[in-house]
């Protein structure tokens, strides 16, 4: 028979039962919640102070929230790369722009060194067997030197000839001094002395003995005629010269 006092001892228990029932699920709560704040811990990154941050973060906006692989953050739907976190997603914010890309350099070719002649009569500047320059071979050598103005010159090499009339030690003496006076001639004018050389050639480049009217002349004038030899000179005209040879390279003008 079950009597008040039985009843009253059934829900005791019943009572330390379900307290003790919501103790263990009250520290249940506490275990998960503390597990899901760790593990969350681990899943944030330090957010940057902004004035504006569109990453999701935590209540003091001191940790952006990141994904499980933990290289993402989190975005919330007003995310824009400008109010993205600089701690977050490559660092999109403050991020330089795109340099131009720069036009591509077309090599400059170097300038070619090229070599140019020019050839004065000797009779033109001297007195036939003389090595002083004449008034019109000044002249010539003045348009020379204006022409020497669009050229970086390198270097100039004077050479002097003669024909084939005198000794060979004679005509290489003569063909020395012309070329020295065409090449002093010309650092007066201004070409620096370093850059000037001369050549004497002689009589070493005499073709006009080797044709049939000089020859021809050539033994007339062996009879002393004063005829005979003048025209032989003028026969030989050709062998007796001054050829200037100007290395450098042209002067590039640029427009102002």
């Amino acid at each position: 028979m079950i009597t008040r006092k039985t009843t009253e001892n059934i829900g005791l228990k019943d009572r330390k039962s379900l307290n003790l029932n919501r103790a263990v699920l009250k520290n249940m709560v506490v275990a998960i919640f503390a597990a899901t704040i760790a593990s969350t811990a681990a899943a944030e990154v330090v957010a940057s102070k902004q004035a504006v941050n569109d990453n999701w973060v935590n209540g003091t906006s001191a940790r952006a929230w990141t994904n499980g692989s933990d290289d993402l953050c989190w975005r919330n739907g007003f995310w824009t790369p400008a109010t993205a976190n600089s701690k977050c997603d490559g660092a999109l914010v403050a991020q330089l722009p795109t340099p131009p890309i720069p036009a591509p350099v077309v090599p400059v070719p170097a300038p070619k060194i090229e070599s140019k002649e020019f050839t004065y009569s000797a009779d033109a500047l001297f007195d036939f067997d003389k090595a002083v320059l004449k008034a019109e071979g000044k002249s010539e050598l003045d348009e020379l030197f204006a022409k020497l103005n669009s050229v970086n010159v390198e270097r100039i090499v004077v050479a002097g000839h003669t024909d084939y009339i005198g000794t060979e030690r004679y005509n290489q003496k003569l063909s020395e001094q012309r070329a020295l006076a065409v090449s002093k001639y010309l650092e007066s004018k201004g070409v620096a002395a370093e850059r000037l050389s001369i050549e004497a050639r002689g009589k070493k480049d005499s073709p006009s003995d080797k044709t049939i009217d000089c020859k021809s002349l050539h033994k007339y004038s062996l009879n002393k005629s004063s005829l005979s030899r003048k025209k032989l000179i003028e026969c030989l005209t050709p062998d007796r010269k001054v050829v200037v040879e100007v290395i450098g390279t042209e002067t590039v003008k640029t427009e102002q």
